[in-house]
């Protein structure tokens, strides 16, 4: 895991996975109206919740698997398929609208501070996002993997704060019809990732070679 490519491999699976250019339309619609040094604190206990989760199931997701009797190959290929259902909402563009929706359920119940809900959990700590690093977490070998993909997570996690603090810019570089094309594209690499898992679960059980 801690060869260069293996580690470019996961960054690109998680930065699919939180998508933080999908993230900034909706950072803008839960911060409607505040001020600038309001949006950088909101920013900021989002990426602080989120990295807190991350690090949780990083480091204990695959111990909780082992306690309930779950493999890591049956794991494999249930986060696969599920990875491969969230790339064809991404390509489909239902991700999106159940993102905005959930922001706004979200603003309704929590106005003044969106931080821990509805951006740290569910919009970037999602399922997608469990999934990926117990998958991660269940390929490391030894502590030294461990910290590298806790690097990679904590590295994708500071774009998502930056793309937070860069959303009005984003927004109006990229216009609806630029983020629609990166989501697209983004879900087309996630879905070949999806398989790629469910391959090697399967393999796992001695399917496929």
């Amino acid at each position: 895991m801690t060869e260069l490519a293996a580690l470019i491999t996961a960054f690109t699976t998680l930065f699919i996975i939180i998508d933080p250019p999908g993230l900034a339309p909706v950072f803008i619609a839960l911060t409607q109206g505040m001020s600038a040094a309001q949006r950088r604190a909101i920013a900021l206990r989002a990426f602080l919740v989120a990295a807190a989760l991350m690090m949780l199931f990083l480091f204990t997701g695959e111990a909780v698997l082992e306690f309930i009797g779950i493999s890591m190959d049956a794991f494999r290929i249930a986060g696969g398929i599920l990875l491969f259902l969230t790339a064809l909402d991404m390509l489909f563009q239902k991700r999106q609208a159940r993102r905005e929706e959930s922001a706004a359920e979200g603003q309704a119940e929590h106005h003044d501070d969106p931080s821990v809900f509805p951006l740290a959990l569910p919009l970037i700590v999602g399922p997608g996002a469990i999934t990926t690093v117990i998958l991660l977490a269940g390929q490391s070998e030894g502590a030294a993997d461990l910290f590298a993909v806790a690097a990679v997570v904590l590295s994708v996690l500071v774009i998502v704060f930056l793309a937070f603090l860069a959303a009005p810019a984003i927004e109006r570089i990229l216009g609806k019809t630029g983020l629609n094309i990166v989501t697209r594209v983004l879900g087309m690499l996630l879905a070949a990732l999806a398989v790629q898992f469910v391959l090697d679960g399967l393999r796992g059980f001695g399917i496929g070679g």
